[in-house]
């Protein structure tokens, strides 16, 4: 999923009402997907082999078919994660979904020096698009409790559900500029990261 020319501009002049704002310098990150998760087709084959098989046995019950119907079912399902986000989604376990956005947000924070900033005031803010996955994640010069990030994410989730994430980023960086001005973050100091918007297409 790509951003327009109009979504770009748009997130990027929000993230720099909030660095003006507030003295925080963010990154917006959207990431076509956070891992390869090579075990979801074979996920599928498996669940989609068995049912095929079952379903043959019963209506079938010929060894040769349900050979047959075993491997096409499976396979059938397997090349459907390649091209369905959607079905893919299927077979990922949330806690995996939320480990690798995660790992993905925390090598991108360093690979692009949001860990340089003077007062270590940055803070990303990643998109994982076929995770459907936020993280929100702070430098250690914002005092920003975990519960108070979960609300901005809040924010965003319904969003994102439904696929959008230009307003999903858009919820964001608003929720977390209300959040910063309300804890007492101040605009001043220098624009120390070029660029606010990313995009990559991951693994």
């Amino acid at each position: 999923m790509n951003l327009s020319e109009t979504e770009r501009r748009d997130i990027a002049e929000r993230a720099a009402r909030l660095e003006a704002r507030t003295g925080v310098q963010v990154a917006a990150a959207v990431v076509g997907r956070c891992d390869a998760y090579p075990e979801i087709p074979w996920k599928a084959f498996a669940l989609f082999s068995g049912l095929s098989l079952l379903a043959a046995s019963l209506w079938h019950p010929d060894a040769v078919l349900g050979g047959l119907t075993f491997l096409l079912g499976g396979a059938a399902a397997a090349l459907a994660t390649v091209f369905l986000p959607g079905f893919a989604r299927l077979f990922l376990d949330a806690a995996r979904r939320e480990a690798e956005t995660r790992q993905y947000a925390a090598a991108f924070f360093l690979a692009n020096g949001l860990s340089r900033t003077q007062r270590r005031r940055a803070v990303l803010v990643l998109v994982g698009v076929f995770e459907r996955s936020v993280v929100v994640l702070p430098d250690s010069g914002l005092a920003l409790a975990e519960a108070e990030l979960q609300e901005v994410i809040a924010r965003m989730t319904p969003q994102l559900a439904a696929g959008r994430v230009a307003p999903a980023l858009r919820e964001g960086l608003d929720a977390l500029e209300a959040l910063l001005a309300a804890k007492g973050f101040a605009g001043g100091g220098t624009d120390e990261i070029a660029q606010e918007v990313f995009e990559e297409k991951g693994a």
